[in-house]
């Protein structure tokens, strides 16, 4: 019970973090669920909140969405999303957490390079931030981070990007969620308490997030998110113990 309100204080947090910031919630949730179960598991428990938690934040801003965007980006962020969910039932488990913690460290660096050179990705390249990010959400559920350096850039207003934000992670979710329930649905429903109380909180996170979205300046918590999408890369490789 202490463990389960704990966890839930936490993803109010988070969930609200990640309203101004776009993206963040799998990668700040995952080390807490990972102390209670295994990384395919916390996988699919995450997807299932993660979709809840995407769903509120497109139901509070849906006046903000720009469609144009989402044309550009979705039917590839779905196909990505599909392979990578199939592909994530391939791995075994170590590996797969260094894969998403060498992943999560160096985006941040690729970012920061960008930032420095000033080069900026074409648009025609859109299609493929739009695969890498559903691959990487279905792989891992890791999906935000690539999916920000795309569309930071197309829509520098903090609300069209939050809300547009929600609803292609949303269209991720919808597409990857399915599939965990194929190859995982005893490990959902052993968890359903849990995945209860986390998709509660997300949606609380939610109303607190959107009071904050119209506060604080967005690269504040962008930056914040960066910093911790490291710190998580990092513990991702030394649980994995593959390069020990």
């Amino acid at each position: 019970m202490i463990e389960l309100v704990a966890i839930g204080l936490a993803t109010i947090l988070v969930a609200a973090l990640t309203v101004p910031a776009g993206f963040g919630l799998s990668t700040m949730l995952t080390p807490l669920v990972l102390l209670l179960m295994g990384p395919h598991e916390a996988v699919a428990v995450i997807a299932v909140v993660h979709g809840a938690h995407n769903a509120g934040k497109f139901a509070a801003l849906k006046e903000s969405v720009d469609f144009s965007a989402f044309k550009r980006y979705g039917i590839w962020l779905v196909i990505g999303s599909i392979l990578g969910a199939f592909l994530q039932n391939q791995f075994p488990q170590d590996p797969l957490l260094a894969i998403i913690g060498v992943f999560l460290v160096i985006l941040p660096l690729l970012t920061l390079s960008e930032n420095w050179t000033g080069y900026r990705i074409p648009e025609v390249n859109d299609r493929f931030g739009g695969f890498g990010s559903g691959f990487m959400g279905g792989l891992s559920g890791h999906q935000g981070a690539l999916r920000a350096m795309f569309l930071t850039r197309r829509l520098p207003d903090k609300m069209a990007y939050a809300a547009t934000a929600s609803v292609l992670a949303l269209c991720v979710d919808i597409s990857r969620i399915p599939v965990y329930l194929i190859f995982r649905y005893e490990d959902i429903i052993q968890h359903s308490v849990l995945t209860f109380v986390l998709v509660i909180s997300a949606l609380l996170g939610v109303k607190l997030g959107k009071k904050w979205l119209v506060s604080i300046k967005s690269e504040w918590v962008q930056k914040g998110v960066m910093f911790s999408i490291v710190a998580s890369g990092i513990y991702f490789i030394f649980e994995s113990g593959v390069f020990v």
